[in-house]
């Protein structure tokens, strides 16, 4: 069985810039979304991925993540109501790769970077870049964000 543990953050600077070793475009979607599971499918670069996911518990939560042909992907992409559109860039900092989002199309003006992490309690050191943890706040996952974009939210 696959566990995914990730802390997330906003971005506060572009100082994660220089840092950048590769960036990819991303687009995703999902075909299925609540509570208990999400079944997503991904373009990212040139592959794709359906991945399915379970309930979330603190910062973890079952993971299962195949690899597909990108023709199959698109044609799920269009069963999906909402597709979010960003780019990844990965980036090293202090001997763990953080992977960090800028979002696109409606949800624009958000950036946001997590790390993946062997055990929830393991340690790690935050870059200067990172802002807010949001790991626990659920308007923040990609599921939400392609039902309700950033856009539209009421920023302060």
């Amino acid at each position: 069985m696959g566990v995914e543990i990730e802390r997330k953050f906003l971005v506060k600077s572009d100082g994660w810039k220089s840092g950048v070793s590769r960036a990819l475009p991303c687009r995703q979607g999902y075909l299925t979304l609540d509570k208990k599971k999400t079944v997503r499918v991904r373009v990212m670069g040139r592959q794709a991925f359906l991945t399915v996911k379970g309930a979330t518990a603190g910062i973890s939560r079952m993971e299962f993540e195949y690899e597909i042909d990108v023709p199959d992907a698109e044609y799920m992409l269009m069963l999906c109501e909402h597709v979010v559109e960003k780019t990844r860039h990965f980036i090293e900092y202090e001997g763990m790769t953080w992977e960090l989002d800028v979002f696109e199309g409606e949800n624009a003006g958000l950036v946001m970077a997590e790390i993946e992490l062997e055990s929830e309690e393991q340690s790690f050191a935050v870059p200067d870049w990172a802002g807010e943890e949001v790991s626990d706040d659920v308007r923040y996952f990609n599921g939400y964000l392609s039902k309700y974009p950033y856009t539209t939210w009421q920023h302060q």
